[in-house]
């Protein structure tokens, strides 16, 4: 399948949050709804890094901590001063919605699990959250707040019969494309009939991933597809004047490639792990710490390229959604030095070296497959027998550390 039928804009792009599920369509406004979205984007945009501006300046100079009730009672107080009326032009539900995403962020960040909110950007595009007081869906079509016509969705699949919509999401990318996302209860049931294959994956650049069975999947390197017309697009930007109107031209036509890039990655990894689901009952992988793996400057490029931490996203929904099982083993399992037939673990083992042989037994290993198939004995113990898969870091952990530093 190729970018122009990508998953983004022919497929659903499920989240599955118990038995919630949100589907994504693109869509293609009139000109009277599309200047109305615009200004609601923006509207969002400055009510959030208002209100944003307004808990940090407490915060830091008060010591005192807003919430989502005073920053609301702040936004009652914004919409009568006469510089910003142009936000009672737009629905008020979306600029609630941003307060409370604002309040969502705190809390992530005040809990830990995540770092303090960033103030939104107008070439992100942006997005808008409607909830059921602001858009009204009627025979299969959405109407939003202060809009007489329906949106123009290109359906890529229907909701389920007799469902409705719960929470509708607008969102404009970089590349100038609007996005629909409608989130609803879905009462069916999707499991898939159980089969017997389970399989161990081992994640690569070479290939994308190597299967316990043995066979590889060839990374298809989407970057590399796009490069030198990326890197054309991005000369002619930087020659432009930033904030003219052939740079802005400029600057949509390198969002249009990176939007191009992205479509192909997903659209190829949601055939894949579509593929790996409907086979395999247990799926059995490695928990991957992506975001420490890229801050290698030599292998983040193509570590982002190959999309690791969206196959994992997707496994993980997917097996949850069709009645399989993933399991992830832990990160400092050594499963490309550790001998699947004997059980040795060689001491070091580079990156370079895609075969070896076991000094104890002899046995020659293809690097990836040995790798699959060990994770894929590893992955059955923790299923039959509840064992923990850590091993001693001193004894692992430390020899990949030791290994690491060897190769500098």
């Amino acid at each position: 399948m190729t970018a122009k039928y990508s998953c983004v804009t022919h497929r659903i792009i499920a989240i599955m949050r118990g038995m919630q599920k949100a589907f994504s369509y693109r869509f293609y406004p009139t000109t009277e709804q599309e200047s109305l979205l615009r200004r609601t984007l923006g509207c969002v945009r400055l009510v959030y890094n208002r209100a944003l501006a307004v808990r940090t300046e407490a915060w830091y100079e008060r010591k005192e901590r807003l919430d989502y009730v005073q920053t609301s009672a702040l936004l009652t107080q914004w919409k009568k001063q006469d510089d910003l009326q142009f936000l009672n032009e737009v629905s008020s539900v979306p600029l609630q919605q941003a307060l409370r995403h604002l309040q969502s962020a705190f809390s992530n960040f005040f809990a830990g699990r995540a770092k303090y909110p960033n103030f939104k950007k107008k070439r992100n595009g942006g997005s808008a959250e409607f909830t059921k007081s602001a858009f009204r869906w009627k025979d299969g079509k959405v109407f939003l707040a202060k809009c007489n016509e329906p949106l123009n969705i290109r359906w890529s699949r229907r909701l389920p019969d007799g469902v409705e919509p719960s929470t509708v999401t607008i969102r404009l990318n970089p590349a100038g494309q609007w996005y629909i996302s409608l989130r609803f209860d879905d009462p069916r049931e999707l499991k898939l009939q159980p089969v017997d294959p389970s399989v161990g994956l081992d994640v690569g650049m070479s290939s994308l991933i190597t299967l316990s069975t043995g066979e590889k999947i060839a990374n298809p390197k989407h970057f590399n597809r796009y490069y030198k017309r990326l890197r054309k697009a991005q000369r002619s930007l930087s020659r432009k004047q930033k904030g003219s109107r052939n740079w802005d031209k400029a600057r949509l036509k390198v969002a249009k490639i990176h939007q191009k890039i992205s479509d192909s990655r997903k659209d190829h990894l949601h055939q894949l792990t579509t593929r790996l689901i409907r086979e395999n009952q247990t799926i059995i992988i490695e928990s991957l710490a992506v975001k420490n793996m890229v801050k290698n400057r030599q292998l983040a490029r193509s570590i982002s390229d190959a999309g690791w931490g969206e196959l994992v996203r997707q496994l993980e929904y997917k097996a949850q959604w069709y009645g399989r099982t993933l399991v992830k083993i832990d990160r400092w399992f050594p499963s490309s030095k550790r001998c699947g037939q004997c059980g040795h673990i060689v001491e070091r083992l580079p990156l370079s070296v895609r075969e070896w042989d076991c000094p104890k037994c002899g046995a020659h290993h293809d690097r990836d497959i040995n790798a699959a198939r060990n994770i894929l004995a590893v992955g059955h113990t923790v299923t039959v027998c509840g064992a923990g898969v850590r091993p001693d870091r001193h004894t692992s952990g430390g020899q990949l550390r030791r290994s690491r530093k060897s190769q500098k």
